[in-house]
């Protein structure tokens, strides 16, 4: 059986989700010339933002995302691949319509998965997304 080797990320952040230390990862990490960004939600300092509101909340956890790739420099524009973990199938209408406003130009690849529930009952969305920007890690040697 082969071995996988490692990805080396030389830059990892961390975001204000409590999860994060408690189940040990970071909110993003760099390896070569992509970041791919953990799942991220609508909750905010303790809080859960625009409760019953599945087309707010997927434009709150993209924010959240969004805000973990400016710390690379990077932003919606180098978005290639889009995760949406939705919570009820009726809610994919709205999920997909905040989608669109924030990528119909930029056309990543997408996938919207029904889960069965997120950490918080609340939580009616969970994005994930993987951001490509050419020459990334040479831009980034020797930032902390």
């Amino acid at each position: 059986m082969t071995e996988t080797p490692a990805v080396q990320s030389s830059l990892r952040v961390s975001g204000a989700s409590p999860w994060e230390e408690e189940f040990g990862y970071s909110r993003a990490a760099q390896a070569g010339d992509f970041v791919l960004v953990a799942g991220s939600t609508a909750y905010d300092n303790g809080v859960v933002l625009n409760e019953g509101d599945p087309y707010q909340q997927t434009l709150a956890a993209f924010a959240v995302a969004f805000k973990a790739l400016a710390r690379y420099g990077l932003g919606a524009a180098d978005v290639i691949r889009t995760r949406m973990y939705i919570t009820h199938v009726r809610d994919s209408e709205e999920v997909g319509r905040a989608h669109k406003k924030l990528f119909d130009a930029i056309r990543p690849v997408a996938t919207m998965v029904v889960v069965e529930g997120l950490i918080d009952s609340r939580m009616m969305v969970e994005v994930e997304l993987d951001a490509y920007r050419p020459g990334l890690a040479t831009s980034l040697e020797g930032k902390p």
